[in-house]
């Protein structure tokens, strides 16, 4: 899943930022889109396809995590919103009181790779060591059958959708009455790609990461679920099929109904051509599941 073409573009803009166009995206000042840092790949490589096809509008395309996307929507400086987890209860009350409301589009499927350094010889983790590493409660690779080095947590920042992600399904393990937090211990990295680069060279690393964001450099561990002796690595294959314990739906946020370009880019995202840039960035493509479902009915 060497993808290095698409991590340039995490740090070279595609295209020119200009003035926000407002919630509807009928402005010729252009069309911005902000939030998740998981999938600001794929939204700049559909960027580019799409200025090949529609090239009246500029569009800027920024990360910041998933909260600062649900933020720009909430505030009208964006048009369309990236995230990698479903709008909160609390994100939604507010939108309701400046008389928003979030139109979800699920626009593909992603797993959390849980990446260690090439020289570590953990090369699989329940999810229960998994919590127990995050909240500090294991703190030596020895205790897992490594090394005897003490071990080094990296994590996304609080307004990263990807951080929620974790929390709520490793470290909470699902329990929506768990109050359970990463250990204060943990490193807050400013980006996924920040956490690839750090364990490639901390030998006593552990993050976490979309696929998409997973390369050559890094090692891979695979996952058990809750109660289960299987263990699976983040591939496409296995969360397409749901075995990865840790999969995720991918988003994209409007202000109601999209119109004009911003109805434009959405129907390109979902199209056929759209989720072909799905699967070439190591993320699932909606198609992909839904055809999967309708033969698993059949």
């Amino acid at each position: 899943m060497h993808k290095t073409k698409f991590y340039t573009a995490l740090i070279i803009s595609l295209f020119i930022i200009t003035a926000c166009s407002g919630s509807h995206g009928n402005s010729s000042a252009g069309m911005q889109i902000k939030g998740s840092d998981t999938i600001v790949n794929l939204v700049q490589v559909w960027a580019e396809k799409f200025n090949n096809i529609n090239n009246t509008t500029n569009i800027g395309v920024t990360g910041g995590g998933t909260g600062t996307g649900f933020a720009a929507l909430l505030n009208a400086t964006c048009d369309i919103a990236m995230a990698s987890r479903q709008v909160e209860e609390i994100e939604t009350n507010l939108a309701k009181q400046k008389g928003i409301t979030y139109k979800e589009y699920i626009v593909g499927l992603d797993g959390l790779a849980v990446l260690v350094n090439k020289d570590n010889p953990i090369d699989k983790l329940t999810i229960e060591q998994l919590r127990d590493i995050f909240m500090a409660k294991i703190t030596n690779w020895k205790e897992l059958g490594g090394e005897d080095r003490k071990i080094v947590i990296l994590s996304r920042e609080s307004n990263s959708g990807t951080h929620m992600f974790f929390k709520d399904n490793v470290i909470r393990l699902n329990n929506p009455d768990s109050k359970d937090e990463f250990s204060p211990k943990a490193l807050l990295m400013p980006s996924s790609q920040a956490i690839v680069d750090e364990i490639y060279q901390n030998p006593n690393a552990i993050g976490y990461v979309g696929i998409g964001f997973m390369n050559e450099q890094t090692k891979p561990v695979a996952i058990s679920d809750i109660g289960k002796e299987e263990f699976f690595l983040p591939t496409i294959e296995n969360v397409m099929h749901g075995k990865y314990p840790i999969s995720r739906p991918l988003y994209l946020y409007t202000n109601g109904e999209p119109k004009g370009v911003v109805k434009e880019f959405i129907d390109y995202t979902l199209s056929t051509e759209g989720q072909k840039v799905v699967a070439e960035t190591d993320f699932v493509p909606r198609t992909t599941v839904e055809k999967l479902e309708r033969q698993l009915k059949s």
